[in-house]
C-alpha cells in the first residue's frame, strides 16, 4: 500500500488546524480594517483611502483562496483515511498527493500575500520617514 496508512494523513490535521487558524486570524483582522477604512473615507472622501481598500481587497482575495486550499486539503486528508480504511490504497495514495498539492498551493498563496502585505507597509513606513 505504498507506506500510507491511518496515522500519514493524521499527522497533517493538527497542522492544517494551525494554518486555517491564523488565516481566520488574518482573514479577521483584513476585514476590521476594512471596516475603519470605510469608516475614515465616509468622513473625509480621500484616494488614499481607496488605494489602502484596493490592497486589502487583493489581500482578501488571496486569503479566502488560502483557506479553500486549505479546507480542500484537510478535507482530502479525511477521505485519504477512509479510502485507507476501506482498503482503496492506491486511489488513498493519490487522494493524499493531491491534498498535499492543495496545502502547497495554500502555503504559495500566503507567500504573495505576506509580500503584498510588506509593500503597503513599507508604503506607510516611507509616508513616516518622509514627514
Amino acid at each position: 500500500m505504498h507506506g500510507l496508512d491511518l496515522s500519514t494523513p493524521a499527522l497533517l490535521f493538527s497542522a492544517i488546524s494551525l494554518i486555517m487558524l491564523a488565516y481566520t486570524n488574518r482573514f479577521l483582522a483584513y476585514a476590521s480594517v476594512v471596516r475603519d477604512l470605510h469608516d475614515k473615507y465616509l468622513k473625509n472622501p480621500d484616494q488614499r483611502y481607496i488605494k489602502q481598500i484596493e490592497n486589502i481587497k487583493k489581500r482578501l482575495y488571496l486569503t479566502r483562496a488560502m483557506q479553500i486550499a486549505g479546507i480542500s486539503s484537510l478535507l482530502l486528508c479525511v477521505l485519504t483515511m477512509f479510502l485507507i480504511y476501506i482498503e482503496q490504497g492506491t486511489l488513498a495514495v493519490w487522494v493524499f498527493g493531491f491534498a498535499l498539492v492543495l496545502l502547497i498551493v495554500s502555503l504559495g498563496l500566503l507567500i504573495m500575500e505576506i509580500q503584498i502585505s510588506v509593500k503597503a507597509l513599507e508604503h506607510h513606513i516611507s509616508d513616516i520617514e518622509n514627514s
